[in-house]
């Protein structure tokens, strides 16, 4: 487990999401990006597809890469069970790295509760699922609870439940639209819910480019999490606003080293102005 609540420096998530395709040789290649590029844990979303995909969805037909079917089964057909996860965990283990997934429903919840992962996500869609967030909460996992498209009334009532029963918990500031536009990013909300929470607080950024992410960590975000894909051109409505793995090093790159960049409020003459110093005033 990881304790949010003591950070030493940010802590970079993965989203894999289902950008695998139900295909393990492409999440382990995004297993292998996460490790290579330094970032601490690859995560995947865990559905119980009867469960969450609404009744009047499941019929409607789908184009996919394996053909035209029912969404229903294309939903099955990309999600990971028992023998991938097994694999997941291993490989992961072998890294090392963490890896995780964002629970959908109380079947996966009790699903994720078999392995020995840092934190358990809340997706924003189950933001408002009182009962699984409460559920989620009394593992005594740490939970990390994305926010978007929600209300600050919805997230006041979702801090409340979480808070009788963890105090190690992470607030992920986001917008659920992908790409997310410019305008709607809205980072100084990243301030005022570690102000108002009185928690740590992260950034889940569904925008195509870095400057807002690498602002985000600037601003207090201390849990990093950005979708991540092995090329642009893979089929997936979430592929074209993931991060490949050349700006996934960058990213890294840019906000690695933000706590020493931002230093201390402490003004005083650091050690390599003493020599200009001298030579300027005497």
């Amino acid at each position: 487990m990881v304790d949010f609540t003591n950070l030493k420096q940010p802590y970079f998530i993965g989203e894999i999401g289902i950008n695998h395709n139900g295909d393990m040789k492409i999440a382990k290649k995004l297993i292998d990006a996460v490790n290579a590029c330094g970032w601490d844990c690859a995560k995947f979303q865990k559905r119980t597809p009867d469960i969450c995909v609404p009744e009047h969805q499941k019929s409607k037909l789908r184009e996919t890469p394996w053909g035209t079917m029912p969404y229903i089964d294309y939903k099955h057909k990309v999600e990971f069970n028992t023998p991938e996860y097994d694999i997941i965990d291993k490989y992961c283990k072998q890294k090392p790295v963490h890896w995780s997934a964002s629970v959908w429903d109380l079947q996966s919840l009790e699903f994720l509760s078999q392995y020995d992962v840092p934190f358990i996500k809340i997706p924003s869609a189950m933001m408002t699922n009182t009962e699984l967030v409460t559920k989620t909460a009394q593992t005594g996992v740490p939970v990390i609870m994305s926010t978007g498209m929600s209300t600050l009334e919805e997230v006041d009532k979702a801090v409340n439940n979480l808070c009788k029963h963890t105090d190690n918990y992470v607030l992920m500031h986001t917008n659920s639209s992908y790409p997310t536009p410019t305008n709607e990013l809205n980072l100084s909300l990243i301030p005022f819910l570690k102000e108002r929470y009185k928690c740590t607080v992260g950034y889940s950024g569904h925008e195509k480019d870095l400057e807002p992410t690498v602002m985000a960590a600037t601003l207090g975000a201390r849990i990093i999490e950005r979708h991540i894909t092995i090329s642009h051109q893979l089929w997936g409505t979430d592929q074209k606003s993931s991060l490949e793995v050349l700006a996934m090093d960058m990213l890294y790159k840019r906000i690695k080293d933000i706590d020493t960049i931002l230093g201390t409020s402490e003004k005083c003459v650091t050690p390599s102005e003493i020599a200009v110093r001298s030579k300027l005033r005497g």
